[in-house]
C-alpha cells in the first residue's frame, strides 16, 4: 500500500511531511470521518448533543478533504513518476483510486444533511451538487479505468484477490445512494426525473460490478488467504457495497415520491425486501470480519492505514439500517442502527487517534 512518512522532530517548526508516497488510500480517512457524521444524522433517535457532534465531525471531514486534495495536487506536481507508478504499475495501490470519489461524495452529502444548519441550505446544496458531480464523474472513470488496467496492464491473479479489489466498483453505488438527497432541491421536474433514474443506473452499474467481483475476492481469500496481517481489516470492505446499496434503495424510495410518484409503492417494496435480505448477509459477514480481526489483534497486528476499513463500511450499514427502520417501522432495526453507529464511532476514534500519533511520531504508515 502507499505510504507517507513524517520525520520525527522535536520542534513544531521542523515538522514536515514527505508527500512523495502520498497515495489515494489516505482518502479512506476522509470517508470514515464523513460517514461518522452522516450516520449520526440518519439515526432514528434524538439525543442531546448528537447534532453538535455530527456538525463538528462533518466540519472536520470537509477540512480533511480540502487539505488532502491540496496535498495530492502537490504530489502530482512534484512526484509525477511516483504518482504514475501508483496507478499504472502497482495494482495494490491502483484499486485505492476508488477512495477519492467516495470521499467527495460522502463529504458532499454530509454538507447537505448535517452542514446545512450551519452554512445555510443554499450553500449546502451548491457544495453537495459540486462534490456529487465531481465525485460521480471521478467514480465512473475509476470504475471503468481500474478494471481496464487490471485486464490490459496489471499482472494479477484471481487466486490472490482481496477485498480492496471491490473499491473501484463501489464508487458508483455511493453516487447512486447519495444523489437522491439532491432531488428535492433541483430546479425542474426534468432534472429531478433525470437524477432519479440516473441514480438507479449508478446503483446498477456499481452493484452488478460488485457481484461480478465478489466471487473472485472470496475465491482468493479461501485459496491464498490474506498476504499480510495488516490487510485483515480489508475484510470489512465487503460490507461497503452491501450497506451502501441498502442505503441507496431506501433513499430512492424517498425520492420517488417527488421524482416518480407512480413508482413510489414499488420502490418502497424494493427497499424493504432488498434491504432486509442484504442486511442479513451483511450482519453475517460482519461476524466473519470481526472474528478475523480479533484473531489478528491477538497476533499483534500493527497499526496501518488499513484500519480505516473499520469505519466507512460499518457506516454504510448504519445508514442502511436507519433507512430500513424508517420504512418498516421495526424498532429492532432502529436499535441495530444505533448499535452499529456506536461501533462506528469507536472504530473512528481508534483509527483517528492512531493515525495522528503515527504521523506525529514520524512512523511509516502503510
Amino acid at each position: 500500500m502507499a505510504t507517507i512518512t513524517a520525520p520525527r522532530t522535536t520542534s513544531l517548526t521542523g515538522f514536515r511531511l514527505d508527500l512523495s508516497q502520498l497515495g489515494p488510500n489516505w482518502y479512506a480517512a476522509v470517508m470514515g470521518t464523513a460517514i461518522t457524521a452522516n450516520g449520526a444524522a440518519a439515526l432514528p433517535v434524538q439525543v442531546p448533543g448528537l447534532l453538535g457532534f455530527a456538525q463538528a465531525v462533518w466540519a472536520l471531514s470537509l477540512g480533511m478533504l480540502a487539505v488532502l486534495v491540496a496535498a495530492r495536487l502537490v504530489h502530482f506536481a512534484k512526484h509525477r513518476e511516483a504518482a504514475r507508478a501508483m496507478l499504472l504499475d502497482n495494482p495494490a495501490t491502483a484499486v485505492f483510486y476508488g477512495c477519492p470519489p467516495m470521499a467527495m461524495l460522502a463529504v458532499g452529502y454530509g454538507t447537505l444533511a448535517v452542514g446545512s444548519s450551519v452554512i445555510g441550505t443554499s450553500a449546502a446544496v451548491g457544495i453537495d451538487l459540486a462534490l456529487w458531480s465531481a465525485g460521480t464523474l471521478y467514480g465512473l472513470a475509476v470504475a471503468v479505468g481500474i478494471p481496464y488496467l487490471l485486464i490490459t496492464r496489471h499482472r494479477v491473479s484471481p487466486l490472490n484477490a482481496n477485498p480492496t479489489w471491490l473499491l473501484p466498483a463501489v464508487a458508483p453505488v455511493v453516487a447512486g445512494a447519495l444523489g437522491p438527497a439532491l432531488i428535492p432541491h433541483l430546479a425542474s421536474d426534468g432534472a429531478q426525473v433525470a437524477m432519479f433514474y440516473g441514480c438507479f443506473a449508478l446503483l446498477g452499474a456499481g452493484l452488478l460490478g460488485t457481484l461480478l467481483l465478489l466471487p473472485i475476492v472470496l475465491t482468493g481469500l479461501v485459496h491464498s488467504k490474506l498476504p499480510s496481517l495488516i490487510l485483515t481489516p480489508s475484510l470489512f470492505l465487503v460490507l461497503g457495497p452491501l450497506g451502501q446499496s441498502t442505503t441507496a434503495v431506501n433513499q430512492l424510495a424517498d425520492a420517488s415520491r417527488v421524482a416518480a410518484p407512480q413508482l413510489a409503492t414499488a420502490t418502497l417494496d424494493l427497499a424493504e425486501l432488498y434491504g432486509i435480505v442484504v442486511m442479513g448477509f451483511a450482519l453475517l459477514w460482519l461476524g466473519v470480519a470481526l472474528a478475523a480481526n480479533l484473531r489478528a489483534l491477538r497476533a499483534e497486528m500493527p497499526f496501518a492505514m488499513t484500519w480505516w476499513a473499520f469505519t466507512f463500511p460499518v457506516g454504510t450499514m448504519v445508514t442502511g439500517a436507519a433507512g430500513l427502520a424508517k420504512h418498516t417501522g421495526v424498532g429492532a432495526i432502529g436499535g441495530l442502527a444505533v448499535g452499529l453507529w456506536v461501533l462506528l464511532v469507536l472504530a473512528w476514534a481508534v483509527a483517528s487517534v492512531r493515525t495522528v500519533a503515527a504521523v506525529a511520531g514520524g512512523r511509516l504508515l502503510r
